[in-house]
């Protein structure tokens, strides 16, 4: 089941690729808007892309490595995140085998990521929301590190990355196009295996 998971299901199928965030101008250099980042760094693959606001959402299409993608940035904020997500994957009729979603991690430590195909929300109340109003876990993850704190959880995911933080957090973004490719063309396990190891505070190791 994992290697089916966005893998080998021919260059005309479209994917959705969702990042998610909070929308306004008060979150959007935020721990919480990783996801965010890791979308419009996708768009910048195929030259300037014009987002569009439907389904409570910022979408735009691209073709990356002969693949379609449908891009999402939901526009509700995070507990929301599934009423975008949903509605678009219906319009699109992608079904969650062709979704990935990319978000946060407060499990993970800034300069790491993990791919992973379905299962719980790991206390993530957008995965969570996407889960309900999809009423299916079975879609790939791409989480990123932002680190746990020792006191407050809320005002850390609500708070800016270090200027040291950030330099890691750019190279991560700066790698989601090639684990995007990397999941489409080899599959999940292949993602997982060459990824999920990587600690990207090391300069050389993306």
């Amino acid at each position: 089941m994992m290697q089916q998971l966005l893998h080998d299901l021919g260059p005309s199928a479209p994917f959705l690729i969702v990042g998610l965030g909070n929308p306004g101008a008060r979150y959007e250099r935020t721990r919480h808007n990783v996801g965010y980042w890791c979308i419009d760094r996708l768009a910048q693959t195929s030259g300037p892309s014009r987002e569009r606001r439907r389904f409570k959402g910022l979408l735009s299409e691209l073709r990356l490595d002969r693949r379609r993608l449908i891009l999402l940035k939901p526009q509700t904020f995070m507990n929301d995140s599934g009423d975008a997500v949903a509605a678009s994957a219906r319009w699109y009729k992608v079904p969650p085998s062709h979704l990935l979603v990319i978000h946060d991690d407060l499990d993970l430590p800034v300069g790491r990521m993990r791919v992973r195909a379905g299962g719980s929300s790991g206390g993530h109340r957008g995965v969570d929301s996407i889960i309900e109003r999809l009423g299916d876990d079975g879609f790939v993850r791409l989480r990123i590190g932002i680190g746990r704190p020792a006191d407050d959880a809320v005002d850390h995911v609500l708070s800016p990355f270090s200027p040291e933080e950030l330099t890691v957090i750019e190279r991560i973004v700066g790698a989601v196009p090639d684990v995007v490719i990397c999941i489409l063309d080899n599959g999940v396990g292949e993602a997982m295996n060459r990824y999920n190891g990587v600690d990207a505070s090391e300069p050389e190791s993306l």
